[in-house]
């Protein structure tokens, strides 16, 4: 199937909105364990005033080649409810991004995290590899095998590597003309950035402005790329901050250690669109809200990663 032609999908039939949650609950355990600054992130936000999380999406990278692109992780998704949201194309980066948007569920007024709140959106990003060097290309088809890409999901939810771990050379040559792609090399499918529904949240974080200030103070580095910490759409509903990626000391296939980026979290609110200003607020869903992506906003989030320095 391809990426750029999905089918819409079914709704939930049975128990299986139990099982994909069950799924989405592995993946983010991985992703927290395997990285302690968002861990630390995910504890502190729920340990002041007792808060309570809410997910707005959850973020994966994938590599489109020989069935490793978006659709080995939407197709999964997409049996079990989700639809196409919408895509972004970033030429520059030579990758394009599709959302998907979560089954309609009933979810309890006070239902948080993924026991009995929203689900998140999920979004999915493809390095066009078609449209990289051949030399980049020789580099990522020595390593992703034809037909490995159909177990993207076991892979995201253990935090396993379909293929074999990239030597070192391979990795820092394919980084020249993508960090993105060599990011997804060594990470796979491993989540690649969690995003905290901020609009959900009940006490002081319920505001995206301190969210910011609360962790400048506790000395995180965030993201300001672009030249703002603040990420806001053009019609100024969509509201996102994020955090620079941690950097784990890691061991390639060769031997050689260095240090490269990881995973990082992300914080989103979304204001109620001028059509539903006068919902009360106890009646507020999120169909309410400002849905979708903004394409300036995300180009800039994605450089969370990036593997220099920021400015």
């Amino acid at each position: 199937m391809d990426s750029l032609d999905l089918p819409q999908a079914s709704s939930f039939k049975g128990g299986s909105e139990n099982f994909l949650r069950d799924v989405l609950e592995g993946i983010l355990k991985t992703y927290l364990r395997k990285n302690p600054m968002a861990n630390t992130v995910w504890e502190l936000v729920q340990s002041v005033d007792n808060e309570k999380i809410s997910y707005d999406h959850f973020f994966f990278r994938t590599i489109k080649v020989d069935g490793y692109g978006i659709d080995s992780l939407s197709s999964f998704l997409m049996d079990y409810g989700y639809q196409v949201g919408g895509r972004l194309d970033f030429p520059k980066k030579h990758v394009h991004v599709l959302w998907l948007s979560p089954p309609d569920i009933n979810v309890p007024v006070e239902g948080c995290g993924l026991g009995n709140g929203p689900l998140p959106r999920i979004v999915i990003a493809e390095l066009l590899v078609d449209e990289l060097s051949q030399e980049s290309q020789e580099i990522i088809r020595k390593y992703l095998k034809p037909e490995g890409g159909k177990q993207a999901i076991l892979s995201s939810t253990l935090g396993s590597l379909i293929w074999e771990k990239p030597t070192s050379a391979d990795f820092n040559q394919l980084a020249k003309e993508s960090e993105y792609g060599a990011w997804a090399l060594f990470h796979g499918y491993t989540m690649n950035h969690l995003a905290i529904a901020v609009h959900r949240l009940k006490h002081r974080f319920s505001d995206i402005k301190c969210v910011e200030e609360y962790f400048k103070e506790k000395g995180f580095e965030l993201n300001k790329d672009g030249g703002d910490v603040l990420k806001v759409s053009e019609d100024g509903l969509l509201l996102q901050v994020s955090l620079m990626s941690e950097k784990h000391e890691v061991e390639f296939a060769d031997g050689v250690t260095e240090t490269i980026t990881a995973s990082y979290i992300e914080f989103v609110q979304r204001l109620v669109l001028p059509e539903f200003k006068d919902v009360p607020g106890d009646e507020i869903k999120e169909f309410h809200r400002r849905e979708g992506l903004e394409q300036a906003s995300a180009y800039h989030i994605m450089e969370s990663t990036r593997f220099t320095a920021q400015d």
